[in-house]
Parts: structure tokens; C-alpha cells; sequence
């Protein structure tokens, strides 16, 4: 009996830290063409990631085997207002690639943020959608998300509570 010299991928989705190996991948996420108003392409997502400081931006790759299959940006106690008086931390960025839209993944990004919010101690997600057709409103209503009567950039800002703490 001869055993595979190929490592065995997890079954389902997974996160990976952007890298030289998964840029490429990460680059090519596209949603659909009438989305692209509502979400920025991961390109400028990794700009923006790299000209924060550390720690803010937590960019990754959603992959699923071997396929890349999405892209999330979350962003970590960051001062909302800029006047050090409001820190929040939430999801940024979702870019789920056209053809993998419908199968989970964007609920498993959602609960991947949560996770980590509530490992550093947060107790809200916070994100923006875009009001209207072909925006993400009605998936972030589905996921539990309220308005929270505020706008930013001319976006509504949803939160979500989470409960519990997650085990380190």
C-alpha cells in the first residue's frame, strides 16, 4: 500500500492569509457585474489594508479545497469617528466571486469576523451595505444585521450582537 504524498485539504471553507502564493487568487475574486457598485475589488482592499496600521485590516482569502472562492476584509477597534471617543470592529470588505454566490460562504465570512471580534474581547460586528437592488441589505437582515440609524459615506451601518465569548 502506498500512501499520498499530497497533503490533504479540510473538507469546506477556510481563511488564508493573503501571500505572494494566494495574491493571484485573492486579485481574481470578482462578484457580479451589477454588484460591483456596492463593494470595492480586493485590489484596492489590499491597498487600503497596507497603508493602515498593523493590525487594523485583517484582509483574507476565503477558499474552499483547493478553490478560492471568495475575500474578506475586517477591520479591528478602529476609532470611528477619528476623535477617539467610538471604537468599533466589524467586516469591511465581502467579495464573493459570482459563481460561488448562494453556497454559504458569505454567512461562513460573517461567522469567521464574529469569531474573531469575540476572541479580542468585542461584542459587536458592525458593517456597511449599500441600500437597494443588488445590494447586500437583504443578506445582512438574513444574518441577523440592524441598521443603526446611522449612515456612513452614504452607506447604512448594520451591527449584529454577538453573544457569548469565543474559547481562545
Amino acid at each position: 500500500m502506498t500512501s499520498n504524498p499530497t497533503p490533504h485539504t479540510p473538507p469546506g471553507p477556510r481563511l488564508e492569509k493573503i501571500t505572494p502564493g494566494n495574491f493571484e487568487a485573492a486579485t481574481g475574486i470578482r462578484v457580479h457585474p451589477e454588484q460591483e457598485f456596492a463593494v470595492s475589488p480586493v485590489m484596492q482592499s489590499l491597498a487600503e489594508a497596507y497603508v493602515h496600521p498593523d493590525g487594523v485590516a485583517w484582509p483574507r482569502l476565503i477558499v474552499d479545497g483547493d478553490r478560492p472562492v471568495g475575500f474578506l476584509m475586517a477591520f479591528f477597534d478602529i476609532d470611528w469617528h477619528g476623535d477617539g471617543t467610538l471604537f468599533r470592529s466589524g467586516l469591511w470588505r465581502l467579495n464573493i466571486a459570482a459563481g460561488e454566490q448562494g453556497r454559504g460562504y458569505g454567512r461562513f465570512a460573517v461567522e469567521s469576523v464574529a469569531t474573531e471580534i469575540r476572541r479580542r474581547g468585542g461584542h459587536e460586528l458592525h458593517v456597511t451595505w449599500h441600500p437597494g437592488p443588488n445590494g447586500p441589505e437583504a443578506f445582512y437582515h438574513r444574518l441577523g444585521f440592524r441598521p443603526d440609524g446611522e449612515t456612513s459615506e452614504g452607506e447604512t451601518v448594520g451591527v449584529l450582537e454577538l453573544a457569548g465569548p469565543t474559547p481562545a
